[in-house]
């Protein structure tokens, strides 16, 4: 298997339904009691592109990039429209956005990533697929410039600086994401009398880890 560093079509993802997941495994005890626990330290994402079509030539489309992927084989990008920037969904990604790390004076290689806070918790999720283009970096609140002071590997998510951050220096970045997906079945089944009568077809799309 192998993934395309290709988007699935923007204006078909629009409209689709879907967003993270977690397992929780849960025991319940004699005596009423619960014990919760999860073998997953990062959620899935589960998306359907189906409600995203909205024409035979959409479907066409979608079938396209279907055979091109080999079905669930190849994995790709998926852009999730509620959830595709460092910040705010209203809002324009800037170099503040997101701390990534604090300089050692050694690391050179930086993870992109994205924290959600509710209360006093709080979940780092790693980025792996930045848009290339829009990634954003600053060292102690000055922002750097891409290709002279650092670069940014659009494959893996990882912000490379050619001259260590010192120590205690915080390393920060703003930019927009795509989320690495397959195909969740090996077909997709379309009756066009149905489809023009508003009965789309399922198209089941899985986050995967990279």
């Amino acid at each position: 298997m192998a993934f395309h560093e290709i988007r699935f079509p923007a204006n078909l993802s629009f409209g689709s339904i879907g967003g993270p997941e977690r397992r929780t495994e849960i025991v319940t005890l004699t005596n009423g009691f619960e014990e919760r626990n999860t073998p997953w330290a990062h959620s899935r994402r589960r998306y359907d592109a189906g409600l995203g079509l909205r024409s035979l030539d959409d479907i066409e489309t979608l079938i396209a990039f279907f055979e091109a992927r080999a079905g669930q084989l190849h994995g790709f990008r998926w852009k999730d429209w509620s959830d595709y920037k460092s910040c705010q969904p209203s809002g324009t990604p800037g170099p503040l956005d997101q701390l990534i790390g604090i300089g050692d004076g050694v690391t050179t290689v930086f993870q992109l990533q994205k924290t959600y806070r509710s209360g006093l918790q709080e979940y780092a999720r790693p980025i792996r697929k930045p848009v290339a283009g829009t990634v954003q970096v600053a060292l102690a609140g000055d922002p750097k410039i891409e290709e002279l002071e650092f670069v940014v590997n659009a494959e893996t998510g990882e912000v490379a600086f050619e001259i260590a951050p010192d120590a205690g220096v915080r390393v920060t970045a703003g930019f927009e994401f795509d989320v690495p997906v397959r195909f969740d079945s090996d077909a997709i089944q379309v009756s066009v009398a149905s489809f023009q009568a508003g009965d789309v077809p399922s198209v089941p799309i899985l986050e995967i880890r990279l």
